[in-house]
């Protein structure tokens, strides 16, 4: 028999039955006229595999590998997963026990050379089922392999031999084997980049890819995790499979289209791809890639975290207490690496709950728990319009996080939960930019302008109408019209939607509408002509606010955009338009003080030390009065109080009459119920006394919080004040605990006497303007005191890395 092979080897292709199935599948991928009408990728895939199965089925009976020979043949790759496609490689492995040597050689070899022949591209082995264990255990990319081993003809008892011992042994190897699993793919990823943002995407490594999956099904064997992980009832796109036959899909017809094997979708075969399945032109294409890629990824990273977290122990490591929960925010708690709810968490009655856990997951940088996002998902109901102020504020506490909000906000999309808090998203998630200076698609484009201008927040003074008008800068993507006139329209109704008052969705309408205007306007007009400037001026109505605002976001939309966008000379452009137009408009308005309530003033008049506590206007604020004498210190203890007893200020206004000081502050409590008046009053008291050692109790409280470093440089603005001797100082930046308490006394120290105050925290980021009373209110020696003061307690960027001098022993 071996040298019958060997002679039909010889004497070329004669007789050669493989010829048939390749005329065979040629047929199938033509398929004109009525009789053999052109297949779908889906009824493609499933022909192939039928039509490989049966004739190896039949050569495999032809040769003698039946029950009862001892041998056995097995398929892996893509004919094992059922999917085989056009031009893929057909992996077999030859499997035999206790056949002479002979005799298995002629068999492989009259059975491997018909297909050489015919072209049909094999990788092939000669093993028997220990020889193939061993190499898998051996091997991680043969295991993967081996996982998914499919039984084709000879002796099924062979088979179930190999295919039982390679998943055995994976589950129970795969302690040892994970952490070079993790390795694998993330070499792959660099290698390949990520489908959903590649301009010609590998569809087979790429991440997001189908190799994710086959890596998500290996994970499902050793029992760490789901094949496929639910993804909420409202996923977009259709979660998981529908994302798996996608990707299929297109590389089916990128095979029929290229008449080989390719992984690389090219941009010029996208439109006849795209026409073929009749999904539209080479952007809806790329689109639906986009979806498919992202829930992929998406996917593939919840997995590989239930799967590290569901890793057996061993040794030492059985004994150690169970992961702790650690509190975040209200109903929300870290358990093991992620935030999930805490085990009293109703999300029925919780509206609010979604943001809060996305915010906590965005500041800490934990991811969420599928199982919370599942939970959310299926029982969160819709917050009622418009939105409570709480929420308002957890949403800009999520976008403030910078590109921690990136990864909270796409877990949420993934899973339908971004969709229902904005509806209009829909029109942007994964829309291809139209041209090539575009990086991302539109929605991520979205996200990425969020973090730019989360760095630039402290140039503005109203950092959340920034951030939320970098949120929806490009909303009108995607429809009819032009997206600045349609996304201000948009972004009006969101606004209403979010609560904000009138005229800040007019100002955020405005942000959306205009967004253009500054890059536009200095990059095609001559700035020294007037009526350029009068331009801007008449489209802004003469706001300094907006024309400030709009800098800032001209800035952060380049910088996301791509490199190269945002540079020297389009930022000296935009800056001197922006320096012309603020001469026009004559200058910023300077903050003044808000009037004192009157009953307040005859609570101030009796004397004493006076706490009261009552509801704020939003579910979870409340208002703080402390009325004491007026002394220095006040401030920077009733603050440090208010700090100590986790009560997070939103914002205070202080004043005064006669001996006693006036301090109202709105606060939210970070946990629970605000304590007693009367407790605050207490403390309030022991540290006027000095009994109490505020600074101490703060930083102690800091070190216990998740720490992190500020995204944003701090900004001092100084201006003048109405009463001489009195001078206004605006600070910008991201908070921190206890920051007013620390504020108030770097004054203190620096010898400036606060005379009124207007605080106010946005989110992450804090405006204060204070009103300080100076010896010599223009004096650079005082002022630079007090700014070295003011920043030295305030949050900054971690310095650069320091460059490493490696030396010759290196």
């Amino acid at each position: 028999m071996g040298g019958g092979a060997v002679e039909q080897r010889k004497g070329g292709t004669q007789n050669n039955a493989a010829a048939d199935l390749v005329k065979a599948r040629a047929a199938l991928l033509e398929g004109a006229g009525t009789r053999n009408p052109r297949l779908d990728p889906q009824a493609l895939r499933a022909a192939l595999v039928d039509l490989f199965d049966l004739w190896l089925t039949s050569k495999g009976n032809e040769l003698g590998i039946t029950p009862d020979s001892g041998l056995a043949l097995v398929a892996v790759g893509g004919l094992g997963r059922r999917e085989m496609l056009p031009y893929s490689d057909l992996d077999l492995v030859l499997l035999h026990d206790g056949v002479d040597q002979s005799v298995v050689a002629e068999v492989a070899d009259q059975l491997w050379y018909p297909l050489w022949d015919a072209h049909i591209k094999l990788d092939h082995s000669v093993r028997t089922v220990p020889q193939a264990l061993r190499v898998a255990a051996d091997d991680t990319i043969a295991a993967l392999g081996m996982l998914e081993a499919r039984h084709i003809v000879g002796d099924e008892d062979l088979s179930n031999l190999l295919i039982g011992g390679v998943r055995r042994e994976w589950r129970t190897g795969i302690r040892s084997r994970f952490d070079d699993l993790i390795a694998q793919a993330n070499t792959r990823w660099q290698r390949s980049g990520e489908i959903a943002h590649r301009a010609e995407p590998d569809l087979k490594n790429g991440r997001g890819g189908l190799r994710d999956i086959q890596l998500l099904d290996a994970l499902a064997i050793a029992q760490l995790t789901d094949a496929v992980p639910g993804l909420g009832p409202e996923v977009p796109g259709g979660g998981l499979k529908q994302a798996h036959r996608r990707l299929l899909d297109v590389r089916t017809e990128l095979h029929r289209v290229a008449g080989r094997a390719r992984d690389q979708l090219r941009a010029q075969d996208a439109d006849e791809i795209g026409a073929a399945l009749r999904i539209g032109d080479r952007f809806d294409l790329a689109r639906t890639l986009t979806d498919s890629a992202r829930t992929v990824s998406y996917s593939t990273d919840v997995g590989l975290r239930t799967a590290a977290n569901a890793l057996p122990r061993r040794g030492l490591a059985r004994l150690r207490r169970l992961p702790v929960r650690r509190p975040l925010d209200e109903d929300v708690v870290e358990h093991a690496g992620e935030v999930v709810l805490a085990r009293d968490a109703r999300p029925q009655r919780d509206p609010g709950l979604i943001l809060r856990v996305a915010a906590a997951s965005a500041q800490t940088g934990l991811p969420m728990s599928a199982t919370t996002l599942n939970r959310l998902s299926e029982d969160a109901p819709e917050l009622r319009e418009p939105w409570p102020k709480d929420a308002l504020d957890d949403l800009l506490v999520l976008l403030g996080a910078g590109r921690g909000a990136i990864d909270a906000v796409e877990a949420l999309d993934r899973t339908g939960l971004w969709g229902r808090l904005f509806p209009e998203w829909g029109a942007v998630r994964d829309l291809p930019p139209r041209d090539a200076l575009h990086t991302w698609t539109v929605d991520r484009h979205l996200m990425e302008t969020v973090a730019y201008a989360t760095g630039l927040s402290t140039r503005v003074a109203r950092p959340d109408l920034l951030i939320l008008g970098a949120l929806l800068h490009d909303i009108g993507k995607g429809r009819t019209g032009d997206h600045s006139v349609v996304g201000a329209e948009l972004a009006t109704h969101i606004g209403r939607r979010l609560g904000l008052w009138p005229s800040d969705v007019r100002t955020l309408s405005a942000i959306v509408r205009h967004h253009l205007l500054l890059p536009d306007t200095a990059t095609r007009r001559d700035l020294d002509d007037p009526a350029t400037v009068g331009h801007v001026v008449d489209a802004l109505g003469g706001d300094v606010g907006l024309l400030e605002l709009l800098h800032a976001l001209a800035e952060a939309d380049s910088m996301a955009t791509g490199p190269g966008v945002w540079g020297d000379w389009k930022a000296s452009l935009i800056g001197e338009l922006v320096r012309r137009c603020r001469l026009v408009m004559a200058g910023e308005p300077l903050p003044q003080p808000e009037p004192i309530d009157p009953d307040l003033v005859a609570k101030a008049e009796a004397g004493g030390v006076h706490v009261t506590l009552s509801a704020g206007e939003g579910k979870h604020t409340h208002v703080v009065t402390v009325i004491a004498p007026d002394e220095p210190g006040l401030l920077a203890d009733a603050a440090g109080v208010l700090a100590l007893h986790s009560l997070r200020v939103l914002s205070a206004s202080l004043g005064g009459v006669g001996e006693s000081a006036i301090n109202t502050f709105v606060v939210t409590p970070k946990f629970g119920d605000p304590p007693d008046a009367g407790l605050l009053r207490q403390e309030l008291i022991r540290a006027i006394s000095g009994a109490l050692d505020l600074q101490a109790a703060l930083a102690k409280r800091e070190t216990e919080t998740v720490g992190r470093y500020a995204r944003a440089q701090p900004r001092l603005i100084w201006q003048s004040a109405p009463a001489p001797g009195q001078v206004i100082l605006e600070l910008r930046a991201e908070d921190r605990v206890g920051l007013l308490s620390r504020l108030a006394g770097a004054f203190a120290a620096a010898g400036a006497n606060v005379r009124w105050a207007k605080v106010v925290t946005m989110g992450t980021a804090v405006v204060d303007a204070f009103c300080l009373e100076l010896g010599d209110a223009d004096s650079p020696v005082l002022r630079e005191r007090i700014e070295k003061a003011v920043l030295d307690v305030v949050p900054r960027p971690a310095p650069p890395p320091q460059p490493t001098d490696i030396g010759s022993d290196a």
